[in-house]
């Protein structure tokens, strides 16, 4: 069953539908196996979706778990460039439909879209 509500457990569910689809597939694996491990119940890793789930409920709920530096993991990317970052949406947003009902989901769908544009221009990616 779609959340039709966005809650911290519907976040963590969307954390950890999205990542295993990354890790998946061959435009965006390279970055997060290089960084993480190709091993998702690794303890990097499952620190890493923690930190994730956080995040996107601060975005979201303003919950206020959230420590880190957003764009700042994403400098020095050796090849990071808009097809990753176009992946990358394109995956989020299949899971986000697999996870919430359409209401609920165009929170995710607005904000990542936002996101990624200030990373890429953060970033100098052209977009």
């Amino acid at each position: 069953m779609k959340a039709n509500t966005i809650t911290k457990e519907s976040i963590d569910k969307l954390v950890r539908t999205f990542y295993p689809t990354i890790l998946a597939d061959p435009i965006t694996a390279p970055f997060f196996i290089a960084k993480l491990g190709s091993d998702i119940n690794s303890q990097m890793w499952q620190e890493h979706l923690e930190l994730l789930s956080n995040f996107w409920a601060m975005q979201a709920l303003g919950d206020l778990s959230y420590r880190g530096s957003p764009l700042a993991p994403h400098f020095g990317l050796e090849g990071l460039g808009k097809e990753a970052f176009e992946r990358w949406l394109e995956l989020f947003e299949a899971a986000i439909d697999k996870v919430y009902e359409p209401s609920s989901g165009a929170f995710f769908k607005e904000r990542s879209h936002m996101i990624a544009r200030n990373f890429m221009i953060n970033l100098r990616i052209s977009a």
